[in-house]
């Protein structure tokens, strides 16, 4: 096993408050670290940074602040690539090619998204891959060397995962510039919530509660990109997807509730869903619709699926749900997949009267 080596001259640690502390052992792998992962040591101010990167300093900071970085003060914690990376953001204001707002939403949408990301991975590899440490080594020690192995494969997996995701983004922006219900924003959206969530958890050791927590998310992640639908964030005990098609989102929805009775210690689901305008906004969906499907996410039964009434009339008119008012159409053929049912009216909360339809496949019992 290799080991750590000492950090060169780069000066006090920077906390996330912008507060400094002296050197000492404790922090010697921690930038030992920083330097592998940055791969140039420390030389700039923010001041100097900005300077160098020739913007502004209120704009750099601004830019600093978008990706989730701290105020430092004048410390000296910047690097090389934190100028080129000023450099380009700038570059693409003074180009053209984006409005400075842009280049801030640009700025923090990936310094969210990353931000997370780097948090799992750190709790993930860190916690368990340095359980069973070499004799006379520390988990700091070992941290280094782990690192060391991860950062190439991680990286290229991380551009490699993002162009992908880019170039699907970019057939459904294309696809949408032809197809008139697309452009109009116009999105099935769902959420799928665990039952008794909030109970179950105070029963639960803390291991137990992310082990199910994990398996739900796996779950429904794996199902919901299978069918072609997009999850657009999990809250723990919830996840919210959309599909631009109002029969997918529904075979999703009913998938989830089928495969999640079949997963062991998993609480019983409920799914609401509604259809109509969304607001899209850095990777997450706004507007009334979003509301919706969260109020009848809310009321819905468990291991039942809710929907509004824009979304069961979306089903209707493509042919997936068979005409409400007609008997349970187990015998009745043609490209019918689901059962509508009416559901009793009720006032919700903040948005007026409501009538709920429960969605079935054809020939299943109609009420969970």
């Amino acid at each position: 096993m290799r080991q750590v080596r000492q950090p060169h001259g780069d000066g006090p640690v920077v906390h996330e408050g912008g507060g400094e502390e002296p050197d000492h052992d404790s922090r010697t792998v921690a930038l030992d670290l920083e330097r592998l992962i940055l791969d140039a040591p420390r030389r700039y101010t923010p001041y100097q940074a900005a300077r160098a990167a020739d913007v502004p300093m209120e704009l750099a900071t601004r830019f600093w602040r978008a990706m989730g970085f701290p105020d430092i003060g004048q410390s000296r914690a910047l690097t090389d690539g934190d100028v080129i990376a000023l450099r380009r953001l700038a570059g693409l204001v003074e180009s053209g090619l984006l409005s400075e707002s842009m280049a801030i939403q640009v700025a923090r949408s990936t310094g969210q998204t990353t931000a997370r990301l780097a948090g799992w991975q750190m709790d993930t590899f860190l916690d368990n891959l340095t359980q069973a440490v070499e004799p006379g080594l520390t988990r700091a020690e070992v941290a280094y060397p782990l690192t060391e192995l991860l950062l190439p494969e991680l990286e290229q997996f991380l551009v490699y995962v993002w162009r992908r995701q880019l170039a699907a983004v970019t057939g459904r922006v294309v696809q949408a510039a032809e197809d008139t219900e697309i452009t109009s924003g116009r999105l099935a959206v769902g959420f799928a919530d665990l039952v008794g969530f909030t109970r179950l958890s105070r029963r639960l050791e803390e291991e137990e509660l992310g082990e199910l927590v994990e398996s739900f998310e796996n779950t429904c992640s794996d199902l919901i990109a299978g069918h072609g639908g997009r999850v657009v964030k999990t809250l723990g005990d919830e996840i919210l997807f959309v599909s631009e098609d109002p029969a997918t989102a529904a075979e999703i929805a009913l998938s989830l509730v089928e495969a999640l009775a079949d997963v062991e210690n998993i609480p019983a689901l409920r799914v609401g869903m509604a259809f109509g305008t969304v607001t899209s906004r850095m990777g997450d969906v706004f507007g009334t619709t979003v509301n919706l499907a969260s109020r009848l996410t809310s009321i819905a039964p468990k291991d039942a699926v809710l929907l509004d009434g824009e979304f069961a009339a979306a089903l209707e008119g493509s042919g997936a749900a068979e005409p409400s008012g007609e008997p349970d159409g187990t015998e009745l053929a043609g490209p019918h997949r689901f059962h509508l049912q009416p559901m009793w009216r009720r006032p919700v909360r903040g948005l007026g009267l409501v009538e709920p339809w429960l969605l079935t496949r054809i020939g299943r019992t109609h009420l969970p």
